[in-house]
């Protein structure tokens, strides 16, 4: 592993920088010898569900998160993600980050979380956190350095330029919000080069020092039984005049570095591409099984509501026979969701599409992202507040390839919180739709779950709940690759292993539908599990 970290390392930066490379195999040789936890499966990311939260709102620190455990073990999750938890002045929900080796102080001290992390590990449950590897905070040491002065001992950890003249075909992330890749910087009369918020300066990885501080970071953090990083922004880590300065090479390189670095200390800690391209371009984070471990599905979300709204499966079965002949490492895995802290994202849908899209599921302007490139709020709102197709949308999830994500508060029917929608555009100064499905968790609601069988947040939680006890159980029968086909606008999905084969029948027709002596109401599923017990294979 160190050999292919080397020959990596020369890759990207060549011999200039030896010194740099003997120091950070020293660090990891030194870590290697402090480690004593792994997973018990090296694999455990293709299994199982995925919990999605940020910890202040689901459970204001790491104490409380404790104490829900028990909730969402019951629930059935086998992951949970946490959404950015280190220190930052929070303008971008903590993906602005100040201190890369320490938790927020509302959520509780690094004890406190390493002591969580003992007791989730003691359910079962692994621990995936953000990372963003891109950029840091302009309130992190580094830049508050950096922007001081041109000769400042942390200049090169960010990127500079005497005017906007650089990188000019480069897209803007964040349009609406941010209008440029620049900003100003009075204290030596040039800019800093960022994709996201201006609160949110670029680091320069042509500055080999960066790479290691970050494998610093990263091995820091599995030291301490962390499962699983989420490399947040990582297409764009390396920037080249006259590109894009998204998806090249030499971002690949730096990304299998970390794997190998990670993987030099011991196989099972998982890295997860944050890389919202199209399958084709996402693909190649996942290398030949030696760059991510995950990657998400992102274009596949909002087929799932174009085929819910005009009841046709193909809509899906097109995105999914489209990946099929990707080249996806065995060891390699996809996340799915219905939805994300982010947007309902419309970015890879044809233009037709996504005037179809907004027309169905813009129900106010508040909603729209990106000047309709996008649309935010709760799963709940987007399917008109209807518990059928909430829970066919999920029958649907778990239908297709892929370790579904569950976003916080969706399995009782959380709604889009306003209030906190206010709240955080006045406080950020921007106006981002985002903040309406970024609310606190509603305990009113877990409430009325927990009490009111007639509610609608039971009967989403009782039926989600039903489909991962059965994911869990037929966890090996999951991982087989499923075969997927439509009748009568039924989304039908098949798998099978062995003497078993589960067929699952998704009802996108709102009409009453028999198939193969099921009778499915309209939005209704059924999962059909058959067992041939002669086969002895």
């Amino acid at each position: 592993m160190l050999k292919k970290l080397k020959g990596l390392w020369h890759e990207v930066y060549g011999a200039e920088y030896d010194k740099q490379l003997e120091e950070l195999v020293n660090i990891l040789e030194e870590r290697k010898n402090e480690l004593d936890y792994l997973p018990d499966d090296s694999e455990w990311y293709k299994k199982g569900i995925v919990y999605s939260m940020y910890v202040d709102l689901f459970a204001d620190d790491f104490s409380g998160l404790i104490d829900k455990l028990d909730y969402l073990d019951d629930l059935g999750v086998t992951a949970i993600w946490l959404l950015p938890i280190l220190d930052s002045p929070m303008v971008d929900q903590g993906f602005d980050v100040s201190d890369y080796y320490k938790v927020r102080e509302e959520l509780g001290s690094n004890e406190e979380f390493f002591e969580f992390i003992e007791e989730a590990h003691q359910r079962g449950i692994k621990i995936i956190f953000d990372v963003p590897i891109n950029h840091s905070s302009e309130q992190h040491d580094w830049f508050l350095n950096a922007k001081q002065s041109q000769d400042a001992e942390y200049r090169d950890y960010y990127i500079w330029n005497e005017d906007k003249q650089k990188y000019e075909d480069t897209r803007l992330l964040l349009k609406g919000i941010s209008n440029s890749n620049w900003t100003y910087n009075p204290e030596t009369d040039d800019y800093y080069f960022h994709r996201f918020y201006d609160i949110q300066p670029d680091l320069n990885y042509k500055n080999p020092q960066v790479l290691i501080e970050m494998i610093k970071v990263f091995t820091y953090w599995k030291l301490q039984g962390v499962d699983g990083f989420r490399m947040d922004a990582a297409p764009f880590l390396w920037k080249e005049e006259g590109t894009n300065c998204e998806n090249l090479e030499e971002t690949h390189k730096i990304l299998k570095i970390y794997r190998a670095a990670l993987d030099y200390l011991g196989e099972g800690t998982a890295i997860i591409a944050e890389a919202n391209q199209r399958p084709e371009d996402v693909v190649d984070y996942l290398g030949q099984g030696d760059e991510c471990h995950v990657a998400y599905n992102f274009p596949i979300m909002p087929k799932f509501y174009l085929a819910l709204a005009e009841n046709d499966p193909d809509h899906l079965i097109e995105e999914l026979e489209s990946n099929a002949d990707l080249d996806v490492p065995e060891s390699a895995q996809w996340f799915t969701f219905l939805r994300c802290h982010d947007e309902l994202t419309l970015e890879f849908v044809t233009e037709e599409e996504r005037q179809k899209m907004n027309k169905y599921y813009l129900k106010d302007e508040k909603w729209t992202f990106r000047d309709g490139e996008g649309i935010a709020g709760r799963l709940y709102d987007l399917v008109e507040q209807d518990v059928d197709k909430m829970l066919l949308m999920y029958s649907m999830l778990f239908s297709i390839d892929g370790t579904p994500i569950i976003y916080y508060g969706d399995e009782l029917g959380m709604e889009n919180d306003v209030e906190f929608y206010n709240q955080m555009n006045e406080k950020t100064g921007y106006v981002d739709s985002r903040f309406l499905n970024r609310g606190p968790f509603d305990e009113e609601l877990k409430e009325e779950m927990l009490n009111n069988p007639d509610s609608d947040s039971h009967q989403i939680f009782k039926g989600l709940q039903e489909m991962i006890a059965f994911k869990n159980k037929e966890a090996e029968l999951f991982t087989a690759e499923p075969e997927y086909s439509q009748e009568d606008n039924v989304f039908i999905s098949t798998r099978e292993l062995g003497s078993k084969k589960l067929t699952i029948y998704n009802n996108l027709s709102g009409e009453e539908v028999i198939i193969n002596d099921i009778k499915l109401e309209p939005y209704q599923y059924s999962w059909e599990l058959t067992v041939n017990k002669h086969d002895h294979s």
